[in-house]
């Protein structure tokens, strides 16, 4: 599938350093796609620890079970990753393909298959041939590269129009750690729990249990506040691995959530998060718009957040935000479906940082022609203050255009 790379996307790929204990692959298995990689391999030290959050879907794709029933055990020797087959709704097929893809990769690795975490990305519904990883295993394995970043993120992408990747480095005590961070992701996208396929990279030593709960706190405002289009993916999966070779350079392990270097790693880690996060709403399908939608003087966080989600997902302010036309009547709605408290009359909505409406009414100073400059931006900042308390969230969106609608309409066909 050829798509036109989203406006929105940034310049360049970044430049992310290659990480120690991580070597990556990629290959063109023929999955669904003609003339282009569609697996990636990531091979990892022995000790690696994994941690892992999944969708909430509960029709799971079969890679999703397999990670979980083997999560636990915090070990992962090798990453296989496809595009085009989401292997999902695939019955005792798609069981037993996972199964039969961890065992190849196993034995060209050198690792446990229990130690192989799967992904993969694309089409419902259709079986999944795993043989055909075996008629590339054996060359990922031999042209596996520390660094490979960005053919690593173009090997994993279905409807995205580009390749997504962020890093960070930050010192753990003295020792500098690196964190790089892959991701893709384009429609089917209304995480409820981490997103689309993501996959995360670092060379400091943390222990399983620990780098779980970093993973879990940071997903909450990072990849579980993007929406495109309100549909939570049977296969979302967000891995985050850690090699622990920064050891031999002096950092010592964390072990216990209490360690004092872990808030500066956990702010660079949720930072490589949102980066990736933000990566994906500037790729919605058909997107032309970036959207930040802010919703201020909640009762709570949890009701800022459930409202700002039901703005976000409304395809009637989407589509407005598309027509660059300021129609706070469509925010209003949005706001009075969420089933979250709110009183008309303390409403007050900005777009683009100009107020167009306050305490139920169209603002007095409304501007139009200062308005349509706003919209006319590619990134716009849709605000609402609720007047009712203190809680505050925000969530990333786009626009929905006529594209959307191509793209979805013959995408299995």
């Amino acid at each position: 599938m050829s798509l036109t790379v989203s406006p929105l996307a940034p310049a360049q790929f970044p430049d992310m350093p290659a990480l120690d204990g991580v070597r990556l692959a990629t290959a063109a298995a023929g999955i669904r796609y003609v003339g282009r990689t569609d697996v990636l391999l990531a091979l990892f030290e022995p000790g690696t620890s994994v941690a892992g959050v999944f969708t909430q879907s509960k029709c799971p794709s079969a890679p999703v079970d397999w990670c979980r029933s083997h999560l636990k055990a915090g070990e992962a020797g090798a990453l296989v990753v496809n595009s085009g087959n989401a292997n999902a709704f695939t019955g005792r097929n798609g069981r037993q393909s996972t199964k039969l893809t961890a065992q190849i990769a196993a034995r060209a690795a050198g690792c446990r298959p229990a130690q192989v975490f799967l992904a993969s990305t694309g089409v419902i519904g259709e079986p999944l041939d795993a043989a055909k990883f075996g008629t590339v295993m054996d060359a990922l394995v031999a042209d596996a590269a520390p660094g490979k970043w960005e053919a690593a993120a173009r090997a994993i992408m279905t409807t995205d129009t580009f390749p997504k990747g962020a890093a960070s480095i930050v010192r753990l005590g003295s020792t500098p750690v690196i964190i790089c961070g892959i991701a893709k992701g384009a429609g089917m996208i209304a995480p409820d729990m981490a997103t689309m396929l993501s996959f995360v990279f670092t060379d400091a030593p943390i222990s399983p249990r620990v780098l779980q709960k970093l993973l879990k706190e940071a997903v909450v405002d990072t990849f579980n506040a993007v929406t495109i289009d309100g549909d939570t993916s049977t296969s979302d999966t967000l891995l985050a691995f850690a090699t622990g070779a920064a050891a031999a350079r002096g950092a010592a392990k964390i072990t216990k959530t209490s360690d004092p270097r872990l808030p500066a790693f956990g702010k660079a880690f949720h930072a490589v998060l949102a980066n990736l996060a933000e990566q994906v709403a500037r790729d919605g399908e058909g997107a032309r718009k970036l959207i930040e939608v802010v919703v201020e003087g909640a009762i709570s966080k949890g009701s800022a957040r459930k409202i700002a989600l039901s703005i976000a997902n409304s395809p009637l302010v989407k589509t407005a935000i598309a027509g660059e036309d300021a129609n706070w009547g469509r925010v209003v709605m949005a706001v009075g479906k969420a089933g979250e408290p709110a009183d008309r009359d303390r409403l007050s909505i900005w777009f683009g940082g100009i107020r167009v409406a306050h305490k139920g009414e169209r603002d007095p100073n409304y501007d139009e022609a200062a308005v349509s400059r706003a919209m006319k931006k590619p990134e716009i900042a849709l605000k609402v203050a609720l007047g009712l308390g203190r809680g505050r969230d925000r969530v990333l969106t786009c626009d929905l255009t006529k594209e959307y609608v191509a793209i979805n309409g013959d995408y299995r066909s």
